[in-house]
């Protein structure tokens, strides 16, 4: 590092109150109007409009250290503390499953999507949106719906606690309030033929039972779904643009790792939290049955995914016209990847599977501005994934069959796997720095991943101006392992340039800047540059 790097800086670089842990955007609000959003708007509206043009900026929420504070979207979980696997797997369920051992009351028929369902009240009064499975595919979709929910929560997203149940149609009573709108005619009265058909499909269990996903109602008055582009008007919490929110960029990347193509804005939903003063919008995903290889088939009916699904968008210009030109010679490369037949288990494979080419149903602003710092923050949360986590939240979707468990972990390793080597090997992959004794130490996610071995770390150690930015170089550069002596300098800001070297993996030498506040012997971490 040049003696002396001047900076521009509009204010001090580092505040007080650096590095922030929460977004304060729960301020007592007037409840905002509930939206609607057609599916179909939202394809056409994303596939031609709010794509990146120009120069991408950085994430705009992100703290210091490049982590997103907790507020209304995310709340920190793994990777920011230890989480047990009982932890992850117990996901957002809080106050026990659906009580289905006495009579059930359903008062409401389900409004949307491809799942049978409907909405009931249990014997404790708390409200469930019900969907279950087909008879041809039993456990698909709600396993897929189960085990999703758990990561998703695990990651740090708002999610509904999503239960396997298991009820019998002669338990189920309907609330004379209840309607119900067939083939879109004026809503009328529910009727037990309504129900007996909700049923006609259902998967049965031996002993007649049918099991279910039993979605617990989600607190406060919905507001209908959030878009990945924008800020809700009538919001004023809603600072950030959505495409400019990290945990919505690095939701791409987990959203790979599962499948969950269908990642769209109905699959979210916004709601009102009524508190003193007023209240706050609270944003949760939603509904994670087309997950792990579980879909829809041509007749929007619950199937394994399609083949196209996380490889292709729907309207996909270059590979159409590739088509089209070759006179469909061109065969496109996904449409002969092989998957087994195993029961309740969709297409979901590894081999084919590349991370950085993964695709939703059609694009979302969010995440086609996802950057290498998205990713890396994304990353590092799917690190922590153990072998014994991943198989664990697999058998909370209770498939049934050791096979089919044992396949659908063993590919969401790979895949964790393949995720972790792309990302860690486009930049230094350091992270969890902290000062202990005097010594700034962190971990190598590269290194834990079994991608290489560092040989040796460099470090260039200046004093830090937080007002002007200027750096004043300290010493010579050092060299050092996985712990590195802090200078013993009387500047309250220090900062630390770090290159890995690694004869391995190249890219690690990419430097970051780790920022220290304090005095000798009482320095903390206060902020984290990577890739400059």
């Amino acid at each position: 590092m040049a003696a002396a790097v001047a900076a521009v800086a509009a204010g001090p670089r580092f505040l007080p109150d650096d590095p922030v842990r929460v977004d304060p955007d729960f301020m007592a609000i007037a409840k905002p109007a509930e939206v609607a959003l057609s599916t179909a708007y939202d394809a056409i509206e994303n596939t031609f409009r709010h794509r990146p043009r120009g120069v991408v900026p950085p994430a705009m929420n992100v703290n210091t250290l490049g982590e997103v504070p907790d507020s209304s979207w995310f709340t920190n979980r793994m990777g920011a503390q230890p989480m047990t696997v009982a932890d992850i797997v117990r996901g957002a369920t809080t106050d026990g499953p659906a009580e289905t051992g006495a009579p059930l009351t359903v008062i409401a028929a389900k409004s949307g999507g491809i799942t049978p369902g409907f909405t009931m009240r249990d014997a404790r009064d708390r409200v469930y949106f019900v969907k279950f499975d087909p008879a041809a595919h039993p456990n698909l979709s709600t396993a897929a719906d189960v085990i999703g929910s758990r990561f998703f929560h695990a990651f740090g997203y708002h999610v509904p606690q999503n239960d396997i149940a298991h009820i019998r149609r002669d338990q189920m009573r309907i609330d004379p309030r209840a309607m119900v709108s067939v083939a879109g005619s004026p809503k009328r009265p529910m009727t037990e033929a309504d129900l007996d058909r909700t049923f006609a499909n259902a998967a049965r269990l031996p002993d007649g039972r049918i099991r279910i996903v039993a979605s617990l109602r989600l607190a406060g008055e919905p507001l209908g779904p959030f878009q990945y582009h924008g800020t809700r008007g009538d919001d004023p919490n809603d600072v950030f643009p959505h495409e400019h929110r990290r945990e919505l960029r690095g939701l791409r990347l987990f959203a790979a790792w599962l499948n969950h193509d269908d990642s769209r804005s109905n699959n979210t939903q916004d709601m009102f939290v009524p508190g003193e003063g007023g209240g706050h919008v609270r944003h949760h995903l939603i509904d994670f049955s087309s997950t792990l290889g579980s879909g829809s088939n041509a007749l929007r009916e619950i199937a394994p995914q399609n083949l196209r699904a996380g490889n292709e968008y729907v309207m996909e210009l270059a590979p159409m016209l590739r088509t089209l030109f070759s006179l469909g010679l061109w065969e496109r490369p996904w449409r002969r990847v092989q998957f087994p037949v195993l029961p309740g288990v969709g297409r979901i494979e590894a081999e084919f599977f590349q991370p950085e080419a993964w695709r939703p149903e059609y694009p979302n602003p969010a995440f086609e501005r996802m950057q290498d710092e998205d990713a890396f923050w994304a990353a590092a949360i799917v690190h922590e994934f153990t072998d014994d986590a991943v198989r664990a939240v697999v058998a909370a979707g209770a498939l049934g069959n050791a096979d089919s468990e044992r396949y659908l972990a063993d590919t969401l390793i790979r895949r964790r796997d393949k995720t972790r080597a792309h990302y860690f090997a486009r930049m230094n992959p350091l992270t969890r720095f902290v000062v202990t004794d005097g010594v700034l130490r962190f971990r190598n996610l590269g290194e834990e991943a079994g991608l290489g071995r560092a040989d040796g770390y460099d470090v260039e150690w200046s004093e830090f101006d937080n007002v002007t930015g200027r750096h004043v170089a300290i010493g010579a550069k050092a060299h050092g392992g996985a712990g590195l002596p802090v200078p013993d300098h009387p500047a309250t800001f220090l900062a630390a340039r770090i290159r890995t070297r690694s004869a391995s993996c190249p890219a690690w030498a990419r430097p970051l800047t780790v920022f220290l506040r304090g005095g000798a012997g009482s320095r903390e971490v206060v902020g984290i540059e990577r890739g400059l």
